[in-house]
């Protein structure tokens, strides 16, 4: 089976035992050896590879948490961004993960990973054209939406899910996300442990437009394992032709701007001069 693209998960260069180290690892994509061995490779094998990383933050005391594609030239690929004109697709992930769960894990992203600020377009590749997501954006149905009004076949949500959560969330929210864009979902996950505060839950999954698990990894840290599937773009057609989700966002909005302009109406009538 010929593979047409390699999909790797949130963090694949590290998960550090603290903020400060997860900061000092950090270092730029043309001095890691990390990176620069991936487009070595991805050259070599003429194979694209999505993968997650972190690139450090302006001023030194956060990073990015990132998401990159890179091409089969080993390059890493180029998108017309809307802030900054033509850049490297570099996602930078929008949502942090900040938790305290009861008997569960107290995780704080915000404390050392800068939030990203923009949707990345669906950019062409081999495999059709991919949206990109990481995380905890799986639980912010409005990305992946936006992704869909462009015309996105494929999203992908690198994770590194704690297992507490994942249990409970990783596989229905998946689905959730495939069957509301009706587009491939991918999911690449980090597994097992990473230090002795921090454990993911694994079990990968690639996610069909009609919300079908087509590949399913397990979620024991053994031997490494790659999950595989035919991606169906005719499939991804159909399935949007067949049951055009057609939204009505209008009325929510007619709603919202009607509560705003009784409350108004309220505060005039208190305060006349409002």
């Amino acid at each position: 089976m010929a593979i047409a693209a390699l999909f790797l998960p949130e963090a694949s260069d590290y998960i550090g035992s603290s903020a400060a180290e997860t900061v000092s690892l950090a270092c730029p994509v043309t001095k890691s050896e990390f990176i620069l061995g991936l487009q070595k490779e991805a050259k070599r094998e003429h194979l694209p590879i999505n993968v997650g990383i972190h690139e450090p933050a302006e001023g030194g005391k956060k990073v990015k948490n990132t998401l990159i594609w890179i091409n089969g030239e080993g390059e890493i690929s180029q998108s017309m961004s809307v802030r900054s004109g033509l850049i490297s697709v570099r996602y930078q992930k929008l949502h942090l993960f900040d938790v305290d769960i009861k008997d569960g894990p107290v995780l704080k992203e915000s404390n050392n990973v800068e939030a990203g600020m923009e949707v990345v377009p669906p950019f062409e590749t081999v495999l059709g054209r991919v949206g990109l997501m990481i995380c905890f954006d799986l639980r912010f149905p409005e990305t992946s939406l936006a992704l869909k009004r462009q015309d996105a076949q494929i999203i992908t949500y690198p994770s590194a899910f704690t297992v507490h959560t994942g249990k409970a969330h990783w596989e229905p929210l998946l689905r959730a996300r495939a069957v509301e864009t009706q587009s491939y979902v991918v999911a690449a996950a980090q597994v097992g442990a990473h230090n002795e505060k921090r454990v993911s839950y694994g079990h990968s999954m690639i996610v069909s437009p009609w919300g079908e698990v087509v590949a399913k990894l397990g979620g024991d840290s053994g031997e490494p394992e790659i999950a595989t599937a035919d991606i169906d773009l005719d499939l991804v057609k159909k399935i949007k032709r067949e049951m055009p989700l057609l939204r009505r966002t209008w009325v929510a909005m007619a709603l919202m701007f009607f509560l705003v302009w009784r409350k108004l109406m309220v505060c005039s009538d208190i305060y006349p001069e409002v």
